[in-house]
């Protein structure tokens, strides 16, 4: 009886299909949502199986299921039923790396298969500077924002007359979700400009800038 289900797979971007079964892996795109698996579960044995449940097992922490356990009271010999599960993913989630999401699949008499789904995530689209928060903020606030690829970035701040106050990240970083908690204790209160640049590995530069109200 172990052989009696099989389960088929496809994944639905945004009701699109992404992937081919050719793909090791389906590519997520970043901090997205409306995304959806749809698993084809058969039932191959000789006689019905009643009270099939099937629910994800094991996923990535940045994946988030709308739906948890599907039950289905009866498969019938022969018959193939659909399933589907939709879910969105995190902006935190790790680009270019490959992970895994397994299903499992349960009878009433206690078989059990799994089904496992590798999938990736795509790089941010492009750079974004998002707006602190909280501001108005006193004496900490968060500054965040996504890089497309791998760069040396710097984050910094001035004041209204384009002086630097601060230097908040001068590194390399890897294309994805970042953000970094800003202490402006030593500041006075007043209009400031945050400003971000990110230098590729060819030498490509991207900048954006937005302003925070320091109010103590």
């Amino acid at each position: 009886m172990k052989d009696a289900i099989i389960v088929a797979a496809t994944l639905l971007i945004a009701a699109s299909i992404q992937a081919t079964v050719a793909q090791t892996a389906y590519q997520l795109p970043f901090a997205s949502t409306g995304n959806s698996i749809e698993l084809s579960v058969a039932n191959a044995a000789s006689v019905p199986l009643s009270v099939v449940t099937v629910e994800p097992a094991t996923m990535p922490a940045w994946i988030r299921f709308k739906e948890g356990r599907r039950i289905f009271p009866l498969i019938k010999t022969n018959e193939e039923l659909p399933v589907l599960f939709t879910f969105s993913v995190d902006r935190t989630a790790p680009v270019k790396r490959e992970e895994s999401i397994t299903f499992r699949i349960t009878s009433s008499i206690g078989e059990n298969w799994t089904k496992e789904i590798r999938v990736i995530v795509a790089p941010p689209e492009g750079l974004e500077l998002f707006q602190n928060y909280p501001n108005p903020f006193n004496p900490t606030t968060t500054l965040s924002y996504e890089l497309t690829t791998d760069s040396r970035v710097s984050l910094k701040v001035f004041d209204l007359l384009g002086r630097e106050v601060a230097t908040v990240i001068d590194e390399n970083q890897a294309a994805g979700y970042y953000k970094k908690t800003f202490d402006a204790s030593r500041l006075s209160s007043g209009v400031y400009i945050y400003q971000l640049i990110a230098t590729e590995e060819q030498g490509k530069r991207h900048a954006a800038r937005d302003v925070m109200v320091l109010a103590k």
